[in-house]
């Protein structure tokens, strides 16, 4: 499973871009970026792409000693545009395993050798086993999150680290792409990034706040290090460059201290104590 707006639409764990979804070509599209960079330097001067944040968190996460399970690792644990980066911190560890239940995204990952296909509600490995459980644009699909967070817990040895990158409920893109029927999902999604519906998971939405993550947490054993809620770049640039200045004037506005709770994207960090 992997994906801005498209991947707030259906709710599927994408690769993303660096801030610009393109659906435009040529001219117009080197036009549409050009703009879309301008009023982000005058708009958001301070934004920064939530993959990227979510990317150093990792890597502060790995050593040559850590054993790593990427849940839902789909094509790639980064998106395609750090594909470099990610095989960099892949290298760093002792081992990486992945996991996915679709076998078509396991054969395609491009940097994890050791995959799995199988369900994170039963994870096929041992009790104390990894460092690191992470989890990039997947904790939106799962159903049934208290059995899966315990599986999770389960498969980390004490002191381990979950971190997971997530879309935020209360968010303007997640709320609407609630909104839109699911019969015009899998083909605003094609338009927008040209993935067919077998590349498109169903989102439940059930981990997706920081109240529930806190919840959760306690409710599985895991102690709370940190729930960030973060802004991200524009999901409108493709569409139209005057609307995507619109959405950066409503991000530069979430940047604000009282609109936090409103954040785009969570990254929350949860421990499995020391025993």
């Amino acid at each position: 499973m992997r994906r801005q707006l498209a991947s707030q639409i259906s709710g599927e764990l994408d690769a993303g871009s660096s801030g610009f979804t393109s659906s435009v070509n040529g001219k117009d599209d080197l036009l549409a970026k050009s703009f879309y960079t301008t009023a982000r330097k005058i708009i958001a001067p301070n934004l920064c792409h939530a993959q990227s944040l979510y990317e150093k968190v990792l890597s502060s996460y790995v050593d040559s000693n850590t054993k790593w399970l990427d849940l839902g690792c789909g094509h790639q644990v980064l998106p395609s545009w750090r594909l470099e980066q990610e095989k960099k911190l892949v290298g760093r560890c002792r081992s990486v395993v992945g996991i996915d239940y679709d076998s078509g995204s396991l054969k395609a990952h491009k940097s994890i050798s050791e995959r799995v296909r199988g369900s994170i509600t039963e994870l096929p490995f041992r009790d104390n086993y990894f460092d690191l459980v992470t989890a990039n644009m997947v904790v939106e699909h799962l159903d049934k999150p208290d059995a899966q967070f315990h599986e999770v817990f389960r498969v980390l040895k004490p002191g381990g680290g979950f971190v997971f990158h997530t879309p935020n409920a209360l968010g303007y893109l997640t709320i609407g792409a609630r909104l839109i029927p699911n019969r015009f999902k899998k083909r605003l999604v094609y338009l927008l990034e040209g993935r067919n519906e077998n590349d498109i998971f169903e989102t439940h939405y059930r981990a997706n706040s920081r109240k529930k993550i806190g919840e959760l947490a306690h409710a599985t054993g895991f102690s709370l290090v940190k729930v960030k809620m973060m802004v991200t770049d524009a999901g409108f640039s493709s569409f139209s460059p005057p609307l995507a200045a619109l959405e950066l004037v409503w991000i530069r506005l979430l940047m604000t201290e009282s609109l936090k709770p409103l954040r785009i994207q969570i990254i929350a960090i949860l421990k499995k104590p020391d025993q």
